[in-house]
């Protein structure tokens, strides 16, 4: 057994959240070397131009074409993907559910602690959604929005740098990855997606802002990104 260890800073080759690399598919029957070229007839010299020799296009003259690069820059139909080598993009239907689920994982939590710390007052016994109404402007449950809506960006960016997946995604199998290589977001990537996904809903347009987010997802191509997304640079993958 090797006891070689990847250098520091460089990932282990089997870190599952990178993409894999495109590589060509041998030929049916092994590899094949291609037959020499053959030279021009005897007696006479190569024409200019020809692949003999002479002034040849390619090589400085020798005659050799270039190699072919699968992932070069400016051949074929131009650059790369930023997709090849990952797995597809996840549909709308397990984004929308794993979002639906990693909200109701906080929201029941933090409606239960509100009501026993005084968050939310329930002692009235008039309608229930009048009082909470009344209640949303006063300094206390401003405090409590301040907090909930930390409680909401740190879950979201905890969870989303440890391995790409909060519990909701994690359920639907699927997670979060950079567009650029696939890998798990950093720190700054997480915070920014997580940031843009939830401060604008709390703090001005909360219905409003879930409709922008769904419409952007459903609406952009090719990559399916929310507006958070395109903050963090971040795309949402299929994990099964």
């Amino acid at each position: 057994m090797s006891n070689h260890q990847p250098p520091p800073g460089e990932p282990p080759e089997d870190d599952p959240f990178l993409k894999k690399p495109q590589e060509p598919t041998p030929p049916a029957g092994g590899p094949q070397e291609p037959p020499p070229p053959q030279g021009p007839p005897p007696g006479q010299g190569p024409p200019p131009g020809s692949p003999y020799g002479g002034s040849g296009p390619y090589d400085g003259g020798r005659g050799q074409p270039p190699p072919y690069e699968p992932g070069g820059f400016g051949g074929g139909y131009g650059n790369v993907d930023p997709l090849a080598g990952m797995p597809p993009l996840a549909d709308f239907g397990r984004r929308f559910t794993a979002r639906v689920v990693d909200a109701l994982i906080i929201f029941v939590p933090l409606f239960v602690i509100s009501l026993l710390v005084g968050g939310w007052d329930m002692t009235d016994n008039g309608d229930t959604w009048d009082e909470i109404t009344k209640q949303v402007n006063t300094g206390r449950q401003w405090l409590w929005s301040l907090i909930s809506l930390a409680v909401y960006v740190g879950y979201d960016t905890v969870m989303t740098k440890r391995n790409g997946q909060t519990v909701g995604k994690h359920l639907m199998k699927i997670r979060v990855a950079m567009l650029n290589d696939g890998s798990v977001p950093d720190t700054p990537s997480a915070l920014m997606r997580a940031v843009v996904l939830w401060v604008p809903a709390w703090v001005c347009c909360f219905c409003l802002w879930w409709l922008v987010i769904i419409l952007t997802i459903l609406s952009d191509k090719p990559y399916k990104q929310g507006l958070h997304d395109k903050a963090g640079k971040t795309v949402v993958v299929s994990a099964a």
